[in-house]
């Protein structure tokens, strides 16, 4: 049975940060779900329009393996500020399920303690992306793992991120594949 994959996206998410984990985990056979507030597009950060799959209250976080934030610093504004996207990621930090952020978005998570304490973690490097939350031991490492939470600095490494993601969901030979087929250096 394919693993499944939950992608919130809100009002100014990093496009592709975004994209770019839904299209490589769909490479390798993983059900993504891209939830939004509403029904209605969702302007991401580069004011690109995008319609999710699903609204937020459709979400069951038990019919998931994983959930993904991606960044940009208004978007995840917007995810800190949703009470339906804290009773999510709680519900998958009390069962122990793989949770990733990329960029701003680990924010979120040391908003609501999940990155807490002297915890590992990374994030766009920026002052502001920093010091929103608490808790949490910044790296500078280009991904990050501690436990079931996986962290990634940015646009620039969101391939990289979704294909450590890939192989952690699906194993590397899937990953190996699909990395053939983006032609990545």
């Amino acid at each position: 049975m394919a693993k499944r994959v939950f992608i919130p996206l809100c009002t100014g998410f990093e496009e592709m940060e975004a994209i770019i984990l839904i299209d490589v985990l769909r490479r390798g056979n993983v059900e993504v779900v891209s939830g939004g507030k509403t029904k209605e597009p969702i302007l991401a950060s580069r004011k690109t329009l995008h319609l999710a799959d699903k609204v937020f209250s459709e979400i069951n976080p038990a019919e998931f393996d994983a959930i993904l934030l991606p960044g940009g610093l208004e978007g995840t504004k917007h995810l800190m500020a949703d009470p339906e996207i804290s009773k999510i990621l709680n519900s998958f930090q009390s069962e122990k399920k793989l949770i990733g952020a990329i960029c701003a978005a680990p924010s979120a998570l040391r908003n609501l303690d999940i990155i807490s304490g002297n915890d590992p973690y990374t994030a766009f490097p920026s002052s502001e992306d920093l010091t929103i939350g608490k808790g949490g031991k910044y790296t500078g490492k280009r991904i990050e793992s501690h436990n079931h939470v996986h962290t990634s600095v940015g646009p620039g490494s969101a391939f990289e991120f979704a294909l450590y993601l890939l192989e952690i969901l699906e194993g590397k030979k899937i990953m190996e594949k699909v990395k053939a087929g983006l032609q990545l250096p």
